[in-house]
């Protein structure tokens, strides 16, 4: 089960793996409210409401118990059995219903899940940008582990692989060492807050929070008011724009440098292809001609091939990940298990699963905006440094139906309550009636960025960005 993960787009590298295991006799399931080119890859497609993502979940663990479809034994590694069956019971019917799908729809995933087991689900990243994200990913998480697809081959849920395992990051203090802390997704309302001190100077390494972050225009006037700015980047952003200073790096054909995995196990080196250009430095070498300036002498020595002896984790290279091994071909990372969690055994207080118990409240329908507003990741950019200008309207593709009377090709405008942006309208009849989708990364400075019509707001859990619960509307121009 692809629940949420256009690998179209965000893992490509994933595709031949997914065909091979087609081949070999196994069902592909997509759940995604917005129909995207994976669909057409997939034997069975679901379309849920945005954010329905946890009622139908929960429609699925109904199923699962009312049919006797559970493990016998997970009762015995799970804690809150009783609470997360009475929760699935509570609603009945309704979770459909509240998930915009049919009940055959839960049946359908129910039994994937139950006596056609193993099942796996690779879960994608944007429903856990949702104010109750944590919440929705904690749901399949449960669907799993009641299901007994938890540790066993073939089974088990997938958010994050454990990508940079195999590197020793102790030498990173991170939070625990750093005077204070800004939450990201709230950059710009928090450095603005800050005065006890004021933050006066601002380093930005290998991101463009300008249009990355939510609430793009207070995280412009942030930078714009600090003394001091500098970026490190190598296409002149919404964020370098504001910078005092902008030093440029090398780009990923340039780059000398160790790689993690990204939806998979394998490690490998990264060679310059090209070198660069005369007088730009690597993000290293940048850093290590400011350390001595900063009273950072000697931290920071040693060469690139240096550095990347040192990340390696020692137990990785005594089970024969060494960088010898990697210059030579990619290797697998030898410490994850061949089976998670196949002793059944959790890294909780209790040592058992900890089941969700409660329904998570989110932001119901807001009057007047009836559209949802993502901004994706498209087949041409998963970020926001494009290296070709933006130019013209952004694209904002409804369904026919939910255009509000704008004919397919007219310019609109797309409103949020933070604000509005000047679009091009483009209907596409596969998507629900209650989405409006604009391409992620769009340019502040260009009028395309999505983030400035959207609220800087937190997860449930984990701080992280609640990007995909801005409510919009079309309004012609």
């Amino acid at each position: 089960m692809l629940w949420g993960k256009n690998v179209v787009v965000s893992s490509p590298h994933t595709i031949p793996v997914l065909k091979e295991a087609q081949a070999r006799g196994a069902e592909l399931t997509y759940v995604d409210p917005v129909r995207t080119r994976t669909a057409e890859l997939a034997d069975h497609y679901v379309q849920p409401r945005p954010a329905g993502d946890f009622a139908l979940a929960m429609a699925v663990a109904r199923v699962l118990i009312e049919r006797g479809w559970t493990d016998p034994a997970a009762p015995s590694y799970c804690d809150h059995w009783d609470e997360l069956a009475a929760l699935a019971r509570s609603r009945a019917g309704n979770w459909c219903d509240r998930a915009g799908v049919a009940p055959s729809a839960a049946e359908d995933l129910a039994r994937r899940l139950g006596p056609e087991k193993p099942t796996a689900i690779l879960v994608g990243w944007g429903m856990a940008r949702r104010t109750t994200g944590a919440a929705i990913v904690r749901a399949l998480d449960a669907l799993s582990a009641i299901s007994g697809n938890l540790g066993i081959p073939g089974g088990g849920v997938s958010y994050y692989y454990f990508r940079r395992g195999a590197f020793d990051l102790s030498f990173v203090g991170g939070a625990a060492r750093a005077p204070r802390t800004i939450c990201e997704p709230l950059f710009g309302q928090e450095v603005l807050a800050a005065t006890d001190p004021p933050i006066r100077a601002v380093w930005v390494t290998a991101g463009n929070p300008v249009a990355m972050l939510p609430d793009s225009a207070a995280v412009a006037r942030a930078l714009e008011s600090r003394e001091l700015v500098v970026v490190v980047d190598l296409f002149l952003t919404d964020t370098a724009r504001r910078a005092h200073v902008v030093l440029p790096t090398t780009s990923l054909l340039e780059a000398d440098d160790i790689v993690g995995a990204y939806g998979h196990h394998w490690v490998g080196v990264a060679r310059p292809v090209v070198p660069p250009p005369p007088g730009v430095r690597s993000d290293l070498e940048i850093l290590q001609a400011l350390a001595p300036r900063v009273g950072l002498d000697r931290v920071l020595d040693g060469s690139t091939r240096e550095w990347k002896q040192r990340v390696l984790r020692e137990s990785a290279t005594e089970k024969g990940l060494t960088l010898e091994a990697l210059e030579e071909r990619q290797q697998r990372n030898p410490l994850p298990t061949p089976v998670l969690f196949a002793d059944r055994k959790f890294a909780t207080a209790s040592g058992k699963v900890n089941l969700i118990t409660r329904e998570p409240v989110g932001e119901g329908d807001v009057d007047g905006f009836p559209l949802w507003l993502l901004s994706l990741s498209s087949e041409r950019s998963q970020s926001s440094q494009w290296a070709r200008p933006q130019q013209g309207l952004a694209i904002a593709t409804v369904h026919p139906a939910a255009a509000n009377g704008i004919a397919d090709g007219a310019e609109a405008l797309l409103e949020t309550v933070l604000g509005s942006m000047r679009v091009r309208v483009e209907h596409d009849p596969a998507q629900r009636r209650d989405v409006v989708i604009v391409p992620k990364g769009g340019h502040l400075d260009a009028g395309r960025a999505a983030n400035a019509l959207i609220r800087a707001r937190t997860t449930d859990l984990g701080e992280g960005g609640a990007l995909y619960d801005e409510r919009a509307r079309l309004v012609p121009v």
